[in-house]
């Protein structure tokens, strides 16, 4: 036992108590002592104990009471009763009450010792798996982004490795995976991190204005020019640009910006002086800048420039061991911002989510959480908060992935064994444990079936 915890004796005769306290201080415990229940329940009110001893027969308030109150104001406390009338029913109603264990009077330190080592190594093994746990969920989420699959895993590396450098990072994917959120994570592991974080989304402006958004412009330098407007450039000195949808700009721009990523200046509009700045520059784009390279309408040294360090999220559909996750996640987010109790989600709707092909990723998955949350009755989603349905009565076409694959055969195969997983483990030719898992990574549960 590497620690002594502090405990609370309590016991309405006054010799017993004092032994007790006695023997226990003379082995190191910090020791409090209370004689009726009352006495007791005002000591956890004031102070924690991480071990109490609680005698059952007392005058008044009696040990089971005693042991409730004492549960419900300190239920961390472990409590051993000590009785010298013990009965299989007292041991048993004091263990359904939350007793740890109990002792049976006259008993010498060593007992005590004995059991109170075993509530040390309880409460250490609780703590363990508490931090493994958070080292998991740690593991699943990187600032915001979420994910467990291998490829979020390997995601997560390379932030973690990129963060703390000026490499200027190109960060590719579909709308709605969250390529942002890798920006933002990027921003906030690096030194940069109190500086600003300006985010442009290029292909939100049209090319004369995205200019005067990113350089700047000086007054007089066009018509309602009245006053000096610093650009996004100059707002993110010594922190990180983030420029979204980089495949959008004009050849012009992508001039004018590769010659600030060289040479670290630019001009605002109208001006000529130069300013400099120091900025770390990230990328993203849903576009394919290769083939848009082949058709010139993207500079290569501008490529090359950007992609130092590239970073591509792969679509929701392939990495569908993300959605239980990322639902989890959206639920407790819009729970919050709704003032209200979390929801859970039902298997079945989940079953719909995970077979659901998402064009519109992440996103798409947070917006139909939300309108779920919403429209739904209660504190569960259902399949009728949904706004797709599967049609029972027509067959589905094979998915095109092989994690997809891999989910429909086990249910097909556990529908064809009577849900025996001996059985089915068998027939899938893998042992019991291994089926397990397979089952808990993709949520199959009777009677919610993908197909």
């Amino acid at each position: 036992m590497s620690r002594k915890p502090r405990i609370l004796v309590v016991d309405d005769e006054e010799p017993m108590r004092a032994s007790l306290r006695d023997w226990l201080k003379e082995d190191g415990y910090e020791v409090g002592v209370a004689a009726s229940g009352m006495e007791a329940v005002e000591a956890v009110t004031k102070d924690v104990w991480e071990v109490i001893l609680l005698d059952l027969k007392m005058p008044g308030m009696d040990g089971i009471e005693t042991l409730k109150k004492l549960k419900e104001i300190t239920p961390e406390s472990e409590v051993l009763m000590m009785t010298a009338y013990a009965t299989v029913d007292t041991a048993v109603q004091a263990m359904k009450q939350g007793a740890f264990d109990y002792l049976v009077k006259p008993f010498d330190p060593e007992e005590i010792e004995v059991l109170i080592k075993k509530i040390m190594d309880h409460k250490d093994l609780i703590l363990e798996n508490i931090l493994l746990r958070k080292q998991l969920e740690e593991r699943e989420q990187f600032d915001e982004i979420i994910g467990k699959s291998r490829v979020m895993q390997e995601i997560f590396e390379l932030i973690a490795r990129v963060a703390p450098t000026d490499s200027t990072v190109l960060i590719t994917g579909e709308s709605g995976t969250g390529k942002e959120l890798i920006a933002r994570a990027i921003h906030a592991n690096s030194e940069r991190c109190y500086m600003p974080f300006i985010a442009v989304s290029c292909g939100a402006l049209p090319d004369t204005l995205l200019e005067s958004e990113l350089f700047g412009y000086e007054k007089g330098a066009f018509t309602g020019a009245d006053h000096t407007k610093k650009g996004r450039f100059e707002m993110a000195d010594k922190g990180t640009l983030f420029l979204d949808e980089i495949g959008d700009i004009s050849l012009k721009t992508q001039v004018d910006l590769l010659r600030v990523l060289q040479q670290k200046e630019f001009s605002r509009l109208g001006g000529e002086r130069i300013q400099t700045v120091d900025v770390r520059v990230l990328a993203a784009t849903n576009r394919d800048l290769q083939k848009a390279i082949r058709e010139e309408r993207f500079r290569k040294d501008l490529f090359y420039r950007l992609n130092v360090i590239a970073i591509h999220v792969p679509p929701l559909r392939e990495r569908r061991e993300d959605i239980p996750l990322l639902t989890k996640a959206s639920i407790k987010k819009y729970c919050i911002e709704m003032n209200r109790d979390e929801a859970v989600i039902d298997p079945s709707a989940l079953r719909l989510l995970m077979d659901y092909d998402w064009p519109g990723n992440v996103r798409e998955l947070e917006n139909i959480i939300e309108r779920a949350l919403v429209i739904g009755d209660g504190n569960q989603i259902t399949t009728d908060d949904l706004p797709f349905k599967k049609d029972k009565g027509e067959s589905q076409p094979f998915p095109s992935s092989l994690k997809a694959m891999e989910m429909l055969h086990i249910e097909r195969v556990l529908e064809g064994a009577d849900w025996n997983i001996s059985k089915a483990a068998r027939e899938l030719d893998i042992d019991r444990q291994t089926l397990y898992n397979k089952m808990q990574k993709y949520a199959i549960t009777r009677g919610n079936r993908s197909s």
